[in-house]
């Protein structure tokens, strides 16, 4: 597989956070570790080389590869050759997600060595999208931490309240930076979440994540402090509020648990 890169002359591009795996045990665990079927629709968001991309078909109903680099087309070209594939040469951000719906009406999953460098954008881009079953991507392994981290913890932050709302999340393996080419500076883990947009009683998806958003804007000020400069809200109103979540307005958003966020959120959503 290295070969037909040093064929191409490819040259790796930081720009575009390309690290690529060729270890074929790691390839096929991030495979299993997904779950997938072959009733299932995969995504795969950088497809890079296109050697996970193999793996991925052999147990996938199809994948559909998004690739931003067109340099990598003719290496994906002969090294993808599974007749349930197609590659989408394009930024992924700035793909419609109402495409990405349309073209997977049944539910997609997505199994991915994600960009580094654009790592949360993606998980929060994927977390719109209706038919979004579930995710298995590589990350660094410090968002792979904070992704899973407990409330009141370091690691603790929005995008593990906004996860841990709509779907459940753990880390399935560590994975060596030395695995990588070329080697980057940190090492990986693959985490695996879950869709369950049922796990908790949510009245306004888009509000909670703008509470969570606020809790988390100024990590040192007060819950009732980020509350009022966020939805101008006077300091009865505040007080009131916790007090129906039995939550104390002086406490940092950092602490609070989802089922809070959410509790906060709801009795929100009665007053705006």
């Amino acid at each position: 597989m290295i070969d037909i890169i040093k064929e191409n002359n490819f040259e790796f591009k930081k720009k575009f956070g390309q690290n690529f795996i060729f270890d074929t045990n790691l390839l096929s665990a991030i495979v299993k570790d997904s779950g997938i079927t072959k009733n299932d629709i995969v995504l795969e968001i950088g497809v890079g080389a296109g050697t996970l991309t193999n793996e991925i078909c052999k147990q996938a109903k199809f994948v559909y590869g998004y690739e931003i680099d067109k340099e990598l087309v003719p290496i994906i070209t002969e090294n993808v050759k599974q007749e349930n594939f197609e590659l989408v040469l394009a930024d992924f951000m700035k793909v419609e997600n109402i495409n990405i719906a349309q073209k997977t009406p049944n539910g997609f999953k997505v199994v991915a060595n994600l960009p580094y460098y654009i790592t949360t954008p993606i998980i929060f881009k994927l977390l719109e999208i209706p038919t979004l079953q579930s995710l298995s991507i590589m990350v660094q392994k410090e968002v792979a931490q904070r992704i899973v981290a407990k409330a009141g913890t370091k690691d603790y932050g929005t995008i593990t309240a906004q996860i841990d709302a709509i779907a459940s999340a753990s880390i399935s393996r560590i994975v060596s930076r030395k695995l990588f080419c070329p080697e980057p500076n940190v090492d990986s883990a693959i985490v695996r979440i879950d869709i369950n947009k049922n796990k908790y009683n949510i009245d306004n998806y888009a509000l909670l994540k703008k509470v969570i958003d606020c809790a988390f804007a100024m990590r040192r000020k007060t819950l009732s402090n980020n509350l009022k400069s966020s939805f101008n809200l006077n300091s009865e109103q505040i007080n009131l509020l916790c007090e129906n979540c039995n939550i104390s307005p002086s406490v940092r958003g950092e602490t609070l648990t989802t089922q809070q966020f959410v509790l906060l959120s709801n009795e929100l959503n009665k007053i705006m």
